[in-house]
């Protein structure tokens, strides 16, 4: 190469770091009016790098003609210098790709969809005829990640799985055959004490396969294929560890978010791992700033609010742990009405005695993620939660008061003030933790108090929210609600039936129990009504259930209440029976319901059958009192 010609590389080296100034750097300072002006700036340096280029390669290659061998590049180019037996022209090849590769993401980056993807393309044409080298691996690797996100956004992920899959492909063929660190997109356009060393390399080349498989993630989810979806997740969140890739908040809620999945498939060991990892790395973002700092700088209240939210966020995803694996241990010891099966019980707890050598086994099969430092203190946060089955009232217990914790840390960021459906939610996890440990409960009058405490928290919201503008919030709340006092009137009739004769506080106790799930039961039908109060003559799928199921309730908690008084237990009655004819009515009008209420359908007609017998025998005791 000409002394003219080193001149020329130098300066095209300076405007390529120039154009990466511009786009990685200055681009972030730009104003909201003109959001891309350093990126078109980029973009000009890039054009013209790309024509110099092919301007430079030609002159080279007429002085190679001329001489007949070939000049010493020199220091600026050493990097280059064993392009794997390839020709100048394959060498020329690479770099235009490389020029096209950052064309590409420059178009991509300022909106220009189109014009990105004509830029990758080319970049892909570029290398069609190379075969898989050093010099060229990065780049088939980051080209077709992009293409990957570049349809992926177009909502075509079958096409973007092809590039994703293709690139996952190359990286594991030249890590079979060669495994060296291949040279960066920069080092074809840096001098040589500019070039990256040999471990800066291999670590931007594995951050970019890092980059392929977290995409490809994402490309399963939405395909459906979740096991795929969360292997890939979890192998890029363990590479991201071990390559100090990663932004601790960024990371800590995608390793929260991969512990959901794992709770969906019933695997309660990896997802309480995740989420202790969540939790640890988490805390490498810092303190949260006290409020008086948060209120002297913009930077300050900005970190403060990222690191509570982020916080609470993993707090949340706590919570649905606690609360699946209470519900989980429920579904596998409730009999068939929904109370606790003591001989299966006593079978599972037998069963827990072999559960210390498997218990290792499954340490072992669980995905781990080995992070160094922070490893033991994973572990350490993993021994304050079990991750089994609990099958005592203590053992669930121990599961409740985690999921509470985490409840109070959740609602310390996400406020009634300013996050009503963040906040409603977790008063609802909050409400379904009491109730699922009300299950292990054996005494009726405890269990009875946690539904208490179910009450107190909910119906203060319920009161407060303008239905209005929270309609389905306050559906749920009403049903909820209905459903909680109906719970603790059949409760109550249990510890009555112990009883030789109820007293008077316990029959009015029970009767306010009735007439309160009556209320929210009836209060929830009413939202249902149009503005002119008249209710649908066919129910939204979404509703019919709940709807159906609330009136049937309501039939029977009518017929329940007990009054000394022939009247009233006439008209308690005659309300029951309206509430059971209309289940009944409604299923024969509309077949389709029969399948979503079978159960209270049958019954609501035995009752429509059995009912004005009773309420007969009311009125003759009517008639008769009245006759003496």
């Amino acid at each position: 190469m000409s002394s003219t010609n080193i001149r020329e590389w130098r300066a095209l080296c300076e405007k390529f770091r120039r154009a990466q100034d511009l786009s990685e750097i200055e681009s972030k300072k730009d104003p909201e009016n003109d959001p891309f002006r350093s990126k078109y700036k980029a973009r000009e340096l890039l054009k013209e790098i790309y024509s110099s280029v092919k301007n430079l390669d030609a002159d080279e290659s007429e002085e190679e003609d001329s001489d007949g061998q070939t000049v010493d590049v020199g220091t600026e180019d050493a990097a280059l210098k064993a392009y794997a037996g390839d020709s100048r022209a394959g060498l020329r090849a690479v770099k235009l790709g490389v020029v096209d590769y950052y064309l590409g993401v420059n178009h991509i980056e300022t909106e220009e969809l189109s014009a990105g993807e004509e830029h990758l393309t080319n970049c892909m044409k570029c290398l069609v005829k190379c075969t898989v080298t050093r010099e060229n691996v990065s780049l088939l690797i980051q080209a077709r990640n992009q293409l990957g996100i570049l349809w992926a956004g177009r909502d075509d992920t079958e096409k973007a799985q092809g590039f994703l899959e293709t690139a996952e492909s190359v990286y594991i063929c030249y890590m079979k055959e060669d495994g060296q660190p291949p040279l960066d997109l920069v080092d074809f356009f840096v001098t040589e004490e500019e070039a990256p060393s040999q471990q800066e390399r291999m670590r931007r080349f594995e951050m970019a396969y890092t980059h392929t498989l977290y995409y490809l993630a994402q490309v399963y989810k939405n395909l459906g294929h979740f096991e795929r979806a969360g292997q890939y997740c979890h192998c890029t969140l363990q590479r991201q560890l071990n390559f100090n890739q990663f932004v601790p908040l960024e990371w800590a809620i995608n390793a929260a978010t991969l512990s959901q999945y794992y709770i969906t498939k019933t695997r309660y060991m990896e997802a309480r791992h995740c989420l202790a990892a969540a939790s640890v790395i988490a805390g490498l973002a810092g303190e949260v700033p006290s409020e008086a700092a948060a209120k002297e700088s913009e930077t300050e209240y900005e970190k403060r609010e990222q690191l509570r939210q982020k916080r609470a966020e993993i707090s949340r995803c706590w919570i649905k742990y606690c609360l699946n694996l209470l519900q989980d241990a429920k579904k596998l010891l409730e009999d068939n009405i929904g109370e606790l099966d003591l001989d299966r019980q006593e079978e599972l707890q037998r069963a827990r005695q072999n559960e210390e050598e498997e218990k290792e086994k499954g340490r072992k099969s669980a995905v781990l993620f080995d992070s160094g430092d922070t490893f033991d203190s994973i572990c350490g946060l993993e021994e304050k939660v079990s991750c089994a089955f609990p099958l005592n009232f203590e053992e669930a217990r121990a599961i409740f008061l985690v999921g509470q914790g985490h409840v109070m840390q959740a609602k310390e960021y996400f406020e009634m003030d300013g996050h009503v459906t963040d906040h409603v939610e977790i008063l609802q996890d909050h409400s379904a933790l009491f109730k699922v440990l009300a299950f292990f409960e054996q005494d009726l009058e405890r269990r009875c108090k946690m539904h208490k405490r179910r009450v107190d928290m909910l119906e203060p919201v319920c009161k407060d929210l303008n239905a209005q503008y929270y309609l389905l919030i306050c559906r749920q709340l009403q049903f909820e609600l209905a459903e909680t006092f109906y719970e603790m009137m059949d409760l109550k009739l249990a510890v009555a039936d112990k009883q030789d004769q109820p007293d008077s506080h316990t029959i009015k106790k029970f009767n306010n129990l009735c007439t309160a799930s009556i209320k929210y039961y009836q209060m929830f039908l009413d939202s249902i009504r149009s503005p002119e109060g008249k209710f649908p003559e066919k129910l939204e799928d979404d509703l019919l259930r709940p709807a159906l199921v609330a009136k049937f309730r309501v039939a029977r908690l009518q017929s329940k209440i007990i009054s000394g008084s022939l009247t009233t237990q006439l008209e308690n009655l005659t309300q029951s029976l309206d509430s059971y004819n209309f289940v009944v009515q409604y299923c024969e009008e509309h077949p389709e319901a029969k399948k979503v209420v079978e159960t209270e359908l049958e019954l609501s007609e035995e009752m429509v059958s059995l009912l004005p017998i009773k309420m007969n025998r009311i009125r003759s005791k009517m008639a008769s009192s009245n006759i003496q």
